[in-house]
């Protein structure tokens, strides 16, 4: 029997057997029989899908991954496992670990604003009416077998609420932690709702500390208001044998304005479906992306950008290095409805490839049907530009340091979008070391910081 029936089987048993140990109420029951009947019928994607042609999930489909239905590690320290990479970045915190979110105090956390940052589980309890409204309502369960998954197993993830005309004086940045001894099956789910001419930056980081098999299946919804405004970033740093789904699904109502960036330095399989549909006149909507992959890493970026209103404008940029034996996946589609006249919409996808065993599929297209528009898309793949690599050769510039300042000069165009000071230098220096072949994920460190006390170097400075 085909190993993705095992393991669909096996998901359909559990829910079967287990559904009381899922939090329950009226409103999320009907949603969750609905899913995982949609997940039922579509089973996992293969191959033979247009959308999944060139992404085979099927070697990370055969491990018998566990599925968590409780919290067991709600007493766990996250900081002694756990130290964010960015460490000046002063934002409000909101920490995963295994699915479920941490706190020491209080589960939901109000700011003087009014902003609320806290549980999902626990805010559907407190605040039922608006995530009511919000939850489920941009996803397609339908037709994405993970997006419904995610809605029949979700427990826990974040909520983010920001009330009209609020603007979060500093980053709230979300942590992503994985970190088990055994294989797990973990399916966060996150809804963010930003008010009526509020304004929000949001981190959110993805981090890998398991030694065994593991599969991340996440979801967010980020609703944002008339004349809102978004700033998200979102950085990947997984391991070699974890495979990740990571799905966002941005709304946005009338002059608002949504842009994301997505940082992909390591992990085994990445796909990243990014969606945004754009309801409002005279919105803007920034897609910005830079993926560095190398051995046998696979990162797949799938993006819809959705022109439903007329007078907006959409610029998307998504840049990759591709090493060794890697395989990178971009496609990009642009609809622009027969309503949505005078949309302008951009659409760009650049590769290196520096060895021949690297692979790029690279996919951008336009479907419009509406006649006064002005949109663009295209796509290169190509090597280091042999004359430059000349040009720095002749004035005494070695090999290696020439490949490495042509490899940053085209990571950078993306890395300067970066609006958080902190943040832009620390990817800098993370993507300096990525390319250089020196970042790698912490299981992979001879020191193994995480598991053991903290190691001193004894240096005699008189020798140096």
């Amino acid at each position: 029997m085909d190993t993705n029936y095992n393991l669909k089987d096996k998901i359909l048993s559990v829910f079967n057997k287990e559904k009381t140990l899922l939090n329950q109420t009226i409103f999320q029951q009907g949603l969750r029989d609905k899913a995982i009947s949609h997940f039922d019928t579509l089973g996992f994607p293969t191959i033979k899908m247009e959308e999944w042609r060139f992404t085979n999930l099927a070697e990370f489909l055969k491990t018998d991954y566990s599925l968590i239905m409780e919290n067991r590690d709600a007493h766990v320290d996250v900081e002694k496992f756990f130290r964010c990479e960015v460490r000046d970045l002063d934002t409000y915190t909101a920490v995963l670990l295994n699915g479920w979110f941490m706190y020491k105090n209080s589960p939901l956390t109000t700011l003087p604003n009014g902003t609320i940052i806290g549980s999902l589980s626990h805010a559907l309890v407190q605040f039922p009416e608006l995530v009511k409204k919000h939850f489920a309502s941009y996803a397609d369960t339908e037709n994405d077998a993970f997006n419904a998954l995610n809605t029949a197993f979700a427990q826990d993830g974040i909520f983010i609420y920001v009330p009209d005309h609020v603007q979060v004086d500093k980053p709230i940045q979300i942590i992503n932690i994985l970190n088990t001894q055994e294989s797990v099956l973990v399916q966060p789910r996150n809804l963010v709702i930003a008010g009526k001419g509020s304004k929000l930056t949001l981190v959110h980081c993805d981090d890998i500390f398991s030694n065994v098999p593991t599969f991340t299946n996440s979801l967010t919804e980020i609703f944002v208001d008339e004349d809102a405004s978004v700033d998200h970033y979102k950085m990947q740093n997984n391991n070699n044998h974890s495979a990740m789904i990571a799905t966002t699904y941005f709304h946005q109502e009338s002059n608002s304005t949504v842009s994301t960036n997505t940082i992909t330095l390591n992990g085994g399989l990445i796909r990243n479906n990014l969606n945004i549909a754009i309801n409002g006149e005279g919105c803007e909507s920034n897609l910005y992306g830079i993926y560095l992959v190398d051995k046998n890493q696979l990162v797949d970026n799938h993006t819809f950008v959705d022109h439903i209103k007329p007078g907006c404008t959409s610029r998307e940029l998504f840049k990759g290095v591709v090493d060794n034996k890697a395989k990178a996946v971009f496609s990009g589609k642009i609809l622009v409805r027969k309503d949505a006249q005078k949309t302008n919409a951009f659409q760009t996808n650049r590769n290196i490839l520096l060895t021949d065993d690297a692979t790029i599929n690279t996919k951008p297209h336009l479907e419009i049907y509406a006649d006064d528009v002005k949109c663009s898309h295209g796509a290169t793949v190509g090597q280091l530009d042999p004359e430059s690599m000349f040009y720095m050769r002749s004035r005494g510039i070695s090999e290696e340091s020439a490949r490495m300042l042509l490899m940053y000069a085209f990571a950078d165009e993306v890395i300067t979008k970066i609006s958080i000071d902190a943040l832009r230098e620390k990817i800098c220096q993370m993507v300096n070391k990525r390319l250089k072949g020196e970042l790698s994920i912490c299981d992979q460190c001879v020191l193994h910081c995480m598991n053991e006390e903290p190691i001193v170097f004894n240096i005699d400075l008189s020798k140096i």
